[in-house]
């Protein structure tokens, strides 16, 4: 092993020894890490040559992959050594390369051990629909998807079909088959790896991300045919999430989408990961629960009153992001501060806290 790959590993090391999430490798730079949220420099090393960074690249990529790089300027892919595995992502800025690493824990959690609430369970029970879990980048989003799909591979005789960009949780089949498929590996892109799962006799499929209509066409389609089909979008809310679904089509398409949705949708989760008091991070969440009512209002082009559904939804298990940040101040798991920081409504959440 060269001296490259053992200054990644003594980074990487630190990485876990701080139970940081991300690590972040720039020429001119010393190596930060993120700590609950925090980017905290790594003072003891000096800043990072071109020759590093050329040295780790070539651990990260294969040779095809770091041509490919050095001509298209960005590139993901991921990593794992030691029972450790990251995702990342390489990109050029000012001339020059960084390069930046999500851990992703080898041991998927339970949405117990997530804080997640447990009509979760339900949605990974059911034999066919349309899940989402939505949210900025860094929130979680893989973790919790990773979870549902670990707790059908433990209960339930399934064919599992993942297709990620990059591959991030590698899952042990347990009573399911599990195929993962990573884009520029496995399959060329995401249009192509969806068209060929309806000849894969799949039951479960976890879309990594929808990109453009044509990939949310063949989601909502499988959803439709008998699929269960979980995926994410980078949103805020449940009602923005169907907003953003039915605005990638074009106008003449919308209907048909807007119809196929309210039938297909069971669920979305948007989530944060806020700071907790302890120490780490909690999710703080909004449940939207598709039902009659929700049916009508996608179909009927109201999305905009989805919010107070969502607001008065409690006794059929929906939950506004308010009430669980409200819950967790009530709980002490986070400070009043960070829940205001974290609503998209402060004046509502006044009144709960």
């Amino acid at each position: 092993m060269n001296h490259k790959n053992n200054l990644l590993d003594e980074l990487i090391a630190h990485v876990v020894k701080e139970s940081g999430s991300d690590l972040h490798l720039s020429e001119g730079r010393k190596p930060f890490i993120r700590v609950t949220g925090s980017l905290i420099p790594l003072v003891k090393y000096e800043a990072l040559t071109k020759g590093d960074i050329m040295g780790f690249l070539d651990v990260f990529l294969t040779p095809e992959n770091k041509e490919k790089f050095l001509i298209t300027k960005e590139a993901d892919f991921s990593y794992g050594e030691h029972d450790i595995r990251f995702r990342g992502n390489c990109f050029f800025h000012q001339e020059t390369i960084s390069i930046a690493l999500r851990l992703i824990p080898k041991q998927i959690r339970t949405l117990v051990e997530l804080n997640l609430p447990p009509i979760l369970e339900q949605f990974a029970q059911k034999q066919q629909g349309f899940f989402l879990v939505v949210g900025p980048v860094g929130q979680g989003k893989s973790t919790t998807l990773a979870s549902m799909i670990e707790l059908i591979n433990q209960t339930r005789a399934e064919h599992i079909v993942t297709i990620e960009d990059p591959i991030e949780y590698v899952y042990e089949p347990k009573k399911s088959i599990i195929d993962q498929r990573e884009i520029g590996v496995d399959t060329e892109n995401f249009k192509i790896a969806l068209r060929s799962m309806f000849r894969q006799d799949i039951d479960v499929a976890l879309i990594g991300e929808m990109r453009g209509p044509e990939t949310i066409a063949t989601a909502v389609t499988a959803a439709e045919t008998g699929h269960l089909v979980f995926s994410t979008l980078h949103t805020n809310t449940a009602a923005q999430t169907i907003d953003r679904i039915i605005d990638s089509f074009p106008a003449e398409q919308q209907d048909q989408i807007r119809t196929q949705l309210a039938g297909s949708l069971m669920g979305i989760l948007s989530q944060r990961l806020v700071p907790r008091i302890s120490g780490g991070m909690i999710p703080a969440f909004e449940l939207l629960i598709n039902n009659s009512a929700v049916s009508n209002l996608i179909r009927e082009k109201r999305t905009y009153e989805i919010n107070s559904v969502i607001e008065t939804g409690s006794q059929h298990g929906m939950i506004s992001l308010n009430k669980s940040l409200a819950e967790l101040v009530r709980r002490g798991e986070i400070t009043v501060e960070n829940a205001r920081k974290f609503s998209l409504n402060e004046s509502a959440l006044e009144k709960l806290i």
